[in-house]
């Protein structure tokens, strides 16, 4: 077999679509969204070797002017198994995009009531506030070839220098809510989350010293 339907039959085992292009026995396509492609290109078929490319879903490369900028050349690959991981990461990159961009944009009804806003610190964390003093952590991160999002509730976040305030799991006032794969789910539990914050606030935030020098 030809290093391509090598790629095709293995893209297949990963449930991944591909199609050759039309007219060209040197070029895969796989879609990747709506709107992006992973092309591969072979340079050199017995070594073998072949360029990738990232492209908006309708480029035809036999068309002639400005479209065939919007191929861009990402990486090259020398195996079959190279050319798998390469398509793998490239699609949970961009369910890590699409996933910030739902939080920050606020599109699913869930979350209609949380303001996210991208961290200074960690592009890859976002943030909202949440009843009185507290606030919703988000990180959305590729891990081992997976899209995947990490949730805290932290409470009391006025007192905490910015930096403990990025991720802090060693802190008290801390609750992690878990890591999700499975995005419909994160979403429910940013929801749920919402609800329960200012029960969780009053729980975790410590007593005040003058509190706890009325006690004695």
């Amino acid at each position: 077999m030809s290093f391509f339907e090598e790629l095709a039959a293995a893209l297949d085992q990963e449930g991944i679509e591909s199609r050759g292009e039309d007219g060209a026995s040197t070029a895969l396509l796989v879609p990747i969204t709506s709107d992006l492609e992973i092309h591969f290109e072979v340079i050199d078929e017995l070594l073998p070797a072949a360029n990738v490319y990232i492209a908006g879903a309708d480029l035809d490369e036999s068309d002639e002017g400005d479209e065939i900028s919007d191929m861009v050349l990402v990486s090259v690959v020398f195996s079959v198994e190279d050319a798998v991981d390469a398509v793998i990461r490239h699609m949970a990159t961009d369910q890590v995009v699409t996933v910030m961009r739902d939080l920050l944009e606020g599109t699913d009804e869930r979350i209609a009531d949380l303001e996210f806003t991208q961290s200074y610190f960690d592009p890859q964390v976002v943030t909202a506030p949440v009843a009185e003093d507290s606030e919703i952590h988000v990180l959305v991160e590729v891990v081992e070839g997976v899209a995947t999002a990490s949730v805290a509730f932290i409470a009391g976040v006025s007192d905490m220098d910015e930096d403990i305030r990025e991720w802090a799991p060693e802190e008290p006032e801390m609750l992690e809510l878990g890591t999700f794969t499975d995005f419909e789910r994160l979403f429910d539990v940013l929801s749920l989350a919402a609800d329960q914050a200012e029960a969780w606030e009053e729980q975790l935030v410590p007593f005040d010293d003058e509190d706890e020098d009325e006690d004695f």
